[in-house]
């Protein structure tokens, strides 16, 4: 039974599954909540019972559900939910009222998306992403895979998709050939006098996928800084070429993104999917400016059921409290309901399979995934030429990659491979006009891949700020921080730049306040 009103009783709605109740103020106010009170006043025992979404001014929607919701979500139906329609998009689960979630892959007359997963250990980003993968491959995208948990993250990947590395060094080749096609059809494109992308006409959808991505860009990481400029140069020039880029990462600090604010504010123009946190600072930078004024977000719990309180006269103490995990709740950043909790599709055999998961590969479906056009094989490099996997199993490197030949009827405009070479030439490769910590020039895929620096320009934001407060030996303010961090030979730090990882040091302990605006290490 269901019921909708404006005035019901909390005895009362103890006779339907679900009571929806509409809240208005004033004019002239705003409505506010804390969810804990909102449950208490209600008489509800699980928070998970009770949804509350906001217009970000003076209405609200109040649902109480006898039971949770989002318990027992089943699989995708691989054909209604995991094949991208006519907009871009494909269903990936169920908002707690029903409503199909849906994320977005490609947005016709614009191009390739940008995209990104965070969530906590456990949290489903690995069951999220495999969704997704099984989705692009259906829906005829071209997918660029990297499992920097040594393809232990999302093992039946491995021949899903047109390209599967496991290790930084080769998610550096293929970002770099990820650039390089970039490059290559935006002058095919331009030459047809194309501003824009449309899918399969006739390149398809690339997307590049990285998976556990702060182990390439964590600070102290190898090959963080190019890493991080390719990506960044992957989102400012892909878009409208259709090549997009997506990483799964288990926090949103800048720190762990590559130093780059430019970089995470990019991916969060995207598709943004938030699991389960493992702190409030990590919410709130996730969630910063993609949710409406005076709206946060209710936190997802580990198990769910209500909170147990158990004392020690109590005849079940010591016994563990049950609960079933909360693995795939997450919120849709990016979409029209963004601090409504949804969960993800059940991806995945109800018992874990000792080996590939018969029914994850059943997702996939049979056949090929679609593979890179020919056109831009030859700037691809040999890192592309001689990828494992199902197509091809360890074959020797070709010494160059062979300029490609246009098929018959093919409209496309050739790109010379004097022209690719130009662009992407490895240690003569041309000067590229790119911002601070970027390299000189674009080196192509099999340019030799060398370590970034510690010292001067290279070192990170945050261990120049602790450096110099280490250094002054006790408190400092902001204005002297950056004084100081102009004198100690790195590039220059804006204020606004310093003060944002301020925060963020703060809020996770690595710095103290003990005033406001001064800072000092623990």
């Amino acid at each position: 039974m269901m019921a909708r009103t404006a005035t019901v009783a909390p005895e009362a709605a103890a006779n339907f599954d679900v009571v929806e109740i509409e809240v208005a103020v004033p004019p002239g106010r705003v409505i506010t909540y804390d969810h804990r009170l909102l449950c208490s006043a209600l008489g509800v025992t699980d928070p998970a019972c009770v949804a509350v979404e906001t217009d970000g001014l003076g209405k609200a929607l109040v649902t109480i559900y006898k039971r949770p919701p989002l318990a027992g979500l089943p699989e995708p139906d691989p054909v209604r939910d995991l094949v991208m329609d006519a907009d871009g998009y494909i269903t990936v689960g169920r908002y707690h009222d029903g409503e199909p979630a849906r994320m977005r892959l490609y947005e016709p007359g614009s191009g390739a998306q940008r995209a990104a997963i965070f969530g906590t250990t456990g949290a489903g980003k690995s069951r999220a992403l495999q969704l997704v993968l099984a989705a692009e491959k259906r829906s005829g995208i071209c997918t660029w895979l990297a499992d920097l948990k040594m393809g232990q993250s999302v093992p039946e990947a491995r021949g899903q998709v047109d390209w599967h590395v496991t290790t930084p060094e080769d998610t550096i080749r293929m970002l770099r050939a990820a650039v390089a096609v970039a490059l290559d059809r935006m002058k095919r494109y331009a030459a047809m006098g194309r501003s824009s992308f449309f899918a399969g006409m006739p390149d398809p959808l690339l997307t590049i996928r990285i998976d556990e991505a702060n182990r390439l860009l964590e600070d102290g990481a190898p090959y963080r800084q190019e890493a991080a400029y390719l990506i960044k140069e992957i989102g400012r020039a892909g878009r409208s070429v259709g090549v997009g880029v997506s990483l799964s990462a288990q926090a949103g600090h800048v720190e762990e993104l590559g130093g780059s604010d430019t970089l995470r504010g990019m991916l969060k123009e995207g598709d943004t999917v938030l699991l389960r946190w493992s702190s409030g600072m990590m919410a709130s930078l996730v969630s910063d400016g993609l949710l409406p004024d005076g709206v946060s977000l209710v936190p997802i719990p580990r198990l769910d059921g209500p909170p147990t309180l158990r004392s020690r006269f109590d005849a079940a103490h010591g016994t563990r409290v049950r609960g079933s995990s909360t693995a795939g709740m997450a919120y849709l950043l990016g979409s029209h309901r963004p601090a409504t909790l949804m969960r993800f599709f059940r991806v995945g055999s109800l018992i874990p399979a000792d080996g590939l998961d018969p029914s994850i590969l059943a997702l996939y479906g049979d056949g090929d995934p679609m593979r890179l056009e020919t056109a831009s094989h030859a700037v691809a490099g040999g890192a592309y030429g001689s990828r494992g996997g199902a197509v091809l199993l360890n074959p020797p490197r070709p010494e160059a990659a062979p300029a490609a030949q246009p098929e018959p009827g093919d409209p496309t405009v050739q790109l010379p491979a004097a022209g690719a070479e130009q662009h992407l030439a490895g240690a003569g490769a041309q000067e590229h006009g790119a911002g601070p910590g970027a390299p000189g020039h674009l080196p192509g895929p099999d340019a030799p891949i060398t370590q970034g620096g510690k010292a001067g320009g290279s070192a990170t934001a945050t261990s120049r700020i602790k450096a110099v407060i280490k250094a002054a030996g006790g408190s400092l303010t902001k204005a002297e921080i950056v004084a100081a961090l102009k004198d100690d030979g790195g590039r220059v730090l804006s204020s606004s730049r310093v003060g944002a990882v301020l925060s963020e040091l703060t809020g996770e302990g690595t710095l103290l306040s003990p005033q406001r605006g001064t800072y000092k290490l623990p």
